[in-house]
C-alpha cells in the first residue's frame, strides 16, 4: 500500500473545469487527505476551498495551481507549511521558488499531479 501524502492544493478553484478541481478530486479518489486552499471559499465537491493562509499541519505535498506572479507573495506561507515536497504543475514552473525551495531540503517536482496519481508515481 502506498503511503498517504496530505497534500495541499494551492490555487484550489470550484469550477470543475479547472486543474485544480480534477487534482483535488483525484487526490481524494486515491486516498490521499487533501486541503484545498483558493483565492476565495467554495467547495470541490464535498471538500471544503479554504481561503486566505490558512495554518495546515503536517503537509506532505504542495501542488501548485497558481502562476508565478501569484506564487510570490506566497512564498512564506508555502515555507510555513513545511511540505516535503512541491509540485509545480504545468504553467506554473518558478525557478526562483523552487531554488528557495531546494534551499530548505525541500523536494521540487516539475510534473503534473494527475499524471503522477495515474502512473502510480505519486
Amino acid at each position: 500500500m502506498t503511503k498517504l501524502k496530505h497534500t495541499v492544493v494551492l490555487g484550489a478553484s470550484p469550477n470543475p473545469n479547472r486543474y485544480s478541481y480534477l487534482a483535488a478530486t483525484k487526490l481524494k479518489e486515491h486516498g490521499h487527505p487533501v486541503t484545498a486552499v483558493g483565492r476565495r471559499p467554495g467547495n470541490i465537491k464535498e471538500l471544503l476551498i479554504l481561503s486566505g493562509t490558512p495554518i495546515i499541519n503536517s503537509v506532505d505535498t504542495v501542488t501548485l495551481y497558481l502562476n508565478p506572479d501569484n506564487q510570490k507573495p506566497l512564498y512564506d506561507y508555502i515555507f510555513s507549511l513545511n511540505p516535503r515536497r512541491i509540485i509545480f504543475n504545468p504553467g506554473t514552473e518558478n525557478p526562483e521558488l523552487e531554488e528557495l525551495a531546494l534551499k530548505k531540503g525541500i523536494v521540487t517536482q516539475e510534473a503534473c499531479t494527475m499524471v503522477l496519481l495515474s502512473t502510480g508515481a505519486y
